[in-house]
């Protein structure tokens, strides 16, 4: 049961892998009208959040050409990248997660671009999509 404090499992952002941030931008910005919100450069990438109501749309370009985001775009193209789920206890989600046979990219949680903690599974084990976790 659900602990009625903690707002449950809930999209926080989805993943943009963009060829440029000065091309995608405007669009998600000027055209959509989605407000910027300062996010930090993360794994190698140049990060530009916008906020979509309560979820953030993460918008990542490459700057390392061995980055995870450089090689999703080398081989795949710009595109949804991933999305990140926020859960009330992301160490109790991984035990759940190893519990089921769930592959783990970060075996424990480490800081993430909005500074919270996550954790990345595996999309071999997530239907084909790379699913991160972070804590709320």
């Amino acid at each position: 049961m659900q602990n009625s404090s903690r707002p449950g499992t809930h999209i926080s952002h989805i993943g943009i892998a963009v060829r440029s941030l000065g091309d995608s931008l405007p669009f998600f910005r000027d055209i959509l009208g989605l407000r910027d919100v300062p996010l930090d450069d993360m794994d190698g990438a140049k990060v530009a959040g916008l906020a979509a109501g309560p979820a953030l749309v993460e918008l990542l370009e490459a700057q390392d050409p061995d980055s995870p985001i450089a090689k999703f775009a080398t081989k795949r193209g710009p595109g949804v990248h991933h999305i990140c789920f926020a859960v009330d206890d992301i160490d109790a989600t991984l035990d759940r997660c190893r519990a089921h046979g769930v592959r783990l990219i970060d075996e424990t949680p480490r800081i993430g671009a909005e500074g919270k903690r996550i954790a990345f599974l595996h999309p071999s084990s997530t239907s084909g999509v790379l699913v991160e976790l972070t804590e709320h």
